[in-house]
C-alpha cells in the first residue's frame, strides 16, 4: 500500500519531457514535503533532547546524580531500539500518513508526562516509553523519501530534512531556557516542568496535521499532475531494477554490508547525542551564566551545524562523492571537541567556538551517511534495513551518556568523557574511508 512504485520495473519506458520540467517536478515535491517534514522533525528532536536543558534544574531538584542522569537520558534509545525494525514495517505496509500521526500523539503525550518524574525508575521508565513511542519516525521519513527521491537527488533531501536537528536547537535551546527562566515558581512548579508541558503540545498539533497533508503514495498526491506522476515513479521504478533485493527480513540481518552501517552510525550517533544531550552542560562549564542566557549561546552550534548540513549535502550530490564529505566532517570534529574541552572555562568565546566546528562536524555526518545504505536496498529490505540501521546504531545515544555520566563521577570533569566520545568518532571516519569506492560514490 506504501509504495510509490507503480511502474512494472520490466517494463520502464522513459517520460518524453525535458530537463526543465523534470527539475521543476521535484522542485515542487520538495516544496511541498521537505519543509512540513523538517517542522516534524524539529518537534521530534526538540522532545529527544530537551532533557539536556532540563538537566540544568531538574539535577538539583530531584537530587539526580550526572549517572542517573547519563542513564536515563540514554535509556531512550533501549525504546527505540526495540520497536524501531516493527515500526518502520508497519509503516511500509500501511502508509506514513497513518503511522506518523500515530507516533507523534504518542510521543507528545508521553513527554509531557515526564514532568510528573520525581524518581530515578520513574525518570528511565518514561525516557524507555518515549523512546519507544518515537520509535520509527526517523527511519519512517528516511524511507518515506525513497519512494520520492532517486539515490542522486537524496542526500539533499536528507540534509534538508535532517536541517530539523541544528533547527531544534536554534529555535529549542533560547525557548527552552526562556521557559525554563520565566516560568519558574509559577505555581509552584520549577521551571523544567513547565518546560516539557509546553515543548510537548507542539508534537500533538503536528500529529493531526500528518493525517491531513501527507500521501503514503506517488499515486495518491493530488496536487500533481499525470505527468509529474509518471516522471516521479519511472525514476523510482528505475532505481529499485538497479537494486539488489533481498528475498527475506533473515537476508537484511545477515548482510555484512548492513552490519558495518550499522558500526559507522553508531559512531555518528554517539558524538552527535553526546554533544546534543551535553551541549548546555559543556556551555555552563565553559563560563556561560544563567539558564536563559545559555539557551541563547546554544543557538551558535546549531546555526553552524545547520550552514554545514545544507553546504555538504548539496557538495556530495552535485560530486557524487560520499566518503570525504562524510569522514573529513568527523575527524574535524573529533579534534575540536577535545580541544574545547581543553580550553574550557579559561576562554568562553574560544570554547564557543570548538565546539560549534565540533557540531558543524559531527552532526551532519548523520545525514550524508544515509546516502550509503540506501543506495543498495530498495522495498521491504529497504524498510527494515534502515530500521535495523537506525536502532543498532543509535544505542549510541544510550552509550554515549551513560559513559559519560559514570565518567564524569569518576573524573569530576569533561575532559576525559569527551576524549573517549572524540576516539570512536575518530574510529568511524576512518572506517568510512576504508570502504570500497563502489559503497560510497553514488
Amino acid at each position: 500500500m506504501a509504495d510509490s512504485n507503480t511502474v512494472e520495473p520490466g517494463a520502464l519506458t522513459a517520460p518524453k519531457v525535458s530537463p526543465e520540467f523534470e527539475n521543476a517536478t521535484y522542485h515542487k515535491v520538495t516544496m511541498r514535503l521537505l519543509p512540513f517534514c523538517m517542522i516534524c522533525y524539529i518537534v521530534a528532536y526538540l522532545d529527544r533532547v530537551n532533557v539536556g536543558f532540563a538537566k540544568l534544574q531538574m539535577l538539583g531538584d530531584l537530587h539526580f546524580s550526572e549517572t542517573i542522569y547519563g542513564l536515563g537520558a540514554g535509556i531512550f534509545f533501549i525504546g527505540y531500539f526495540i520497536f524501531e525494525v516493527p515500526s518502520n514495517i508497519i509503516l511500509h505496509k500501511i502508509g506514513a500518513r497513518i503511522w506518523i500521526t500515530r507516533i507523534m500523539i504518542t510521543w507528545g503525550i508521553i513527554s509531557a508526562l515526564t514532568l510528573l518524574v520525581r524518581t530515578p525508575m520513574q525518570f528511565y521508565l518514561v525516557r524507555f516509553a518515549l523512546g519507544a513511542a518515537e520509535a520509527g519516525f526517523f527511519p519512517g521519513i528516511i524511507l518515506y523519501l525513497t519512494y520520492w527521491f532517486p539515490s542522486h537527488r537524496r542526500a539533499k533531501m536528507v540534509g534538508i530534512f535532517m536541517v530539523g536537528i541544528p533547527m531544534a536547537g536554534m529555535i529549542g535551546g533560547p525557548l527552552s531556557g526562556a521557559i525554563m527562566s520565566m516560568s519558574h515558581g509559577l505555581m509552584g512548579w520549577p521551571g523544567w516542568k513547565w518546560m516539557y508541558l509546553f515543548e510537548a503540545i507542539p508534537s500533538l498539533i503536528m500529529g493531526v496535521a500528518c493525517i491531513l497533508y501527507l500521501d503514503s503514495r506517488i499515486r495518491d498526491a493530488k496536487w500533481l499532475n499525470e505527468q509529474e506522476k509518471q516522471v516521479l515513479e519511472y525514476y523510482v521504478a528505475l532505481e529499485a531494477k538497479e537494486k539488489t533485493e533481498h528475498t527475506s527480513l533473515l537476508a537484511v540481518f545477515t548482510d555484512g554490508r548492513i552490519w558495518l552501517m550499522c558500526w559507522i552510525y553508531f559512531t555518528v550517533a554517539l558524538g552527535q547525542y553526546a554533544l546534543t544531550l551535553w551541549i548546555p552542560t559543556l556551555l555552563k562549564d565553559a563560563g556561560v551564566k544563567g539558564v536563559l542566557n545559555i539557551g541563547l549561546v546554544s543557538a551558535i552550534p546549531y546555526t553552524c551545524v545547520a550552514i554545514a548540513m545544507v553546504v555538504l549535502g548539496a557538495s556530495a550530490d552535485k560530486r557524487r562523492e560520499r566518503r570525504w564529505h562524510e569522514a573529513g566532517p568527523l575527524l574535524v570534529g573529533a579534534v575540536a571537541l577535545v580541544l574545547s574541552m581543553m580550553v574550557g572555562g579559561g576562554n568562553t568565546i574560544l570554547a564557543v567556538i570548538l565546539l560549534s566546528i565540533a557540531a558543524a562536524g559531527i552532526i551532519p555526518a548523520s545525514p550524508m551517511f544515509w546516502a550509503l545504505p540506501t543506495a543498495f536496498l530498495t522495498g521491504a529490505s529497504a524498510a527494515a534495513g534502515i530500521a535495523t540501521i537506525n536502532s543498532v546504531a543509535n544505542l549510541g545515544g544510550f552509550v554515549a551518556p551513560f559513559a559519560i555520566g559514570i565518567l564524569k563521577d569518576m573524573t569530576h570533569g569533561n575532559l576525559i568523557p569527551m576524549i573517549v566520545m572524540a576516539v570512536i568518532v575518530a574510529a568511524g571516519g576512518i572506517t568510512v574511508l576504508s570502504l570500497p569506492k563502489h559503497m560510497v560514490n553514488k
